[in-house]
């Protein structure tokens, strides 16, 4: 059931990430909207993960397991019937408060029928395979429907998985609840979400509009102070909703670090990777599918082999490997232009999904198996808390990237493709005011076809320098794993402390630090 739950919650992100040029063509979206569709989705899933987690410690984690399969049917109902890109943000949000409610309770579900830490990497390892199952689908899925049918359609499946599993999960899932009573932290809860949303809210809108706007320097220090107002509430809290303690384990803040680092460049990736098939290689749906499951589709195959790995080698050896796998892999991509063949896309796109499997399934269970029993579920929360902040601001960071350097090589593009001055300032003000994709979509007569190479010329300069950000952000990941990751015992150790330890606490928690 936990393996279902995961797989539901995740199936949203490349079926339509995949989808994104679909989407834009036919809502209208700019690019900036566009970031917006997928960070509806993921915006919740990083702000009320906490929250859902500490709902299921305290009122079963079976109900909220129901209650996140509930709402991510309904969110894709929304999807499904949704006319505008506002309801389409409006349905994405509903489905990532599902997924929120899924992944910190399939995790915690394991950590309780699953008590010794070495059995339950084993299960976690599965856990982690069903995730990216759900990944590799995704883009097929969606590839085959919108050759058949409508964009919205690529909503439905959701629907009918997450009736049949909850239906399911009333008769078989067992209930449990933290052997230690808790209680819901409203002040962390809404702290955390106004530091969250605000972040990401002002990265998106700041690669739109500058990142000088009234508005964005606004949310950005809203969420400065969000955060600074969160650890502060935190340290404070007779029941926090992340205990600061966890932190004292070097292998679950290593982790919850590399997450966070990890997710913000591959989710941007994707996001990027999207556009390019659709907007410089003219690729269908389907065909943009049967490429990026060639990521998701390896990094399931590999997550079998590295499962059996982590009880011969160390994890953080096995991590290592596989963030500078990833940095190769989007090095390579950056000599990929709008000619790239199939053949010489697979070999990188393989290489990065080798990185990705050799990556999640231990980053998780080192999360967990790092701290004390009946911690696992607030630590899985919270690993999983800071994954999903990156995987929100990966789109927002580096689509903001990619369309102020596309913009900026625009008017050099098009003079050199010799588009007439005056056509060139009409594809400008059009990119500036509905972006990029508004372009594709230009009859300009003779000039359309050099202008649509200025277009992808541009575009490849912006995705090269989102390639490299990414690159260098795996390379920042390996090194924080190689400096802080240690391999972790578990111990029972107090869920607070707030005195400095004894002689007697400090061994626990040396022994927590491996």
């Amino acid at each position: 059931m936990a393996c279902l739950g995961v797989f539901v919650a995740y199936l949203p992100v490349t079926t339509v990430s995949v989808s994104l040029p679909a989407i834009q063509r036919t809502l209208g979206a700019s690019t900036s909207q566009l970031s917006w569709v997928s960070d509806a989705f993921v915006l919740p899933m990083a702000a009320l993960i906490l929250t859902t987690g500490v709902w299921g410690d305290v009122h079963g984690r079976r109900r909220v397991f129901q209650a996140g399969m509930a709402f991510c049917a309904l969110g894709a109902a929304v999807s499904l019937s949704s006319d505008s890109v506002q309801a389409l943000w409006v349905g994405q949000a509903v489905s990532g408060l599902g997924a929120a409610a899924l992944l910190p309770t399939t995790l915690a579900l394991i950590s309780h029928a699953v008590p010794d830490h070495r059995e339950r990497g084993r299960f976690i390892g599965v856990w982690a395979m069903s995730m990216m199952a759900s990944l590799a689908v995704g883009p097929l899925i969606a590839g085959v429907l919108l050759e058949h049918v409508g964009v919205r359609w690529i909503f439905l499946l959701p629907i009918p998985v997450a009736l049949a599993v909850l239906g399911v999960a009333a008769f078989l899932l067992p209930d449990s609840k933290a052997p230690h009573g808790r209680r819901l932290d409203w002040p962390g809860q809404i702290t955390a979400a106004v530091a969250v949303t605000a972040v990401v809210y002002g990265v998106i809108e700041g690669g739109a509009d500058g990142f000088g706007a009234p508005q964005v320097v606004a949310a950005l220090v809203l969420g400065a102070v969000g955060a600074v107002g969160f650890v502060l509430v935190e340290r404070r809290s007779s029941s926090p909703m992340l205990d600061l303690a966890l932190f004292r384990s070097p292998a679950f803040a290593a982790t919850s670090l590399i997450a966070m680092i990890s997710f913000l460049g591959l989710i941007g990736f994707f996001f990027a990777l999207s556009l390019y098939f659709g907007l410089v290689q003219q690729l269908s749906t389907l065909e943009a599918g049967l490429r990026m499951v060639l990521v998701s589709g390896t990094s399931l195959l590999v997550g079998v082999p590295v499962g059996r790995l982590m009880h011969r080698v160390s994890a953080r050896v096995v991590i290592t490997a596989g963030l500078l796998a990833m940095a190769g892999a989007l090095l390579s991509l950056t000599g990929i232009d709008a000619h790239t063949s199939y053949g010489s896309l697979a070999w990188r796109l393989v290489l990065l999904g080798v990185g990705v499997g050799a990556v999640l399934t231990p980053m998780t269970a080192s999360a967990v198996s790092a701290v004390p029993h009946r911690l696992a579920g607030m630590a899985a929360a919270g690993n999983n808390a800071f994954r999903q902040v990156g995987a929100a601001l990966g789109p927002a960071v580096l689509g903001a990237l990619l369309t102020g350097r596309a913009l900026d090589a625009l008017p050099g593009r098009l003079a050199d493709a010799g588009v007439p001055a005056d056509t060139g300032g009409h594809v400008l003000a059009v990119a500036h005011e509905q972006g990029l994709g508004a372009v594709a979509g230009l009859d300009l007569g003779a000039a359309t076809a050099p202008a649509l190479t200025a277009l992808s010329g541009s575009f490849l300069d912006g995705l090269h320098l989102c390639l490299l950000v990414s690159a260098s952000l795996a390379l920042l990941a390996a090194l924080a794993c190689v400096v802080l990751l240690r391999p972790a015992a578990p111990a029972e150790t107090p869920a607070q402390v707030p005195a400095p330890p004894t002689r007697a606490e400090t061994g626990v928690l040396d022994r927590v630090s491996g």
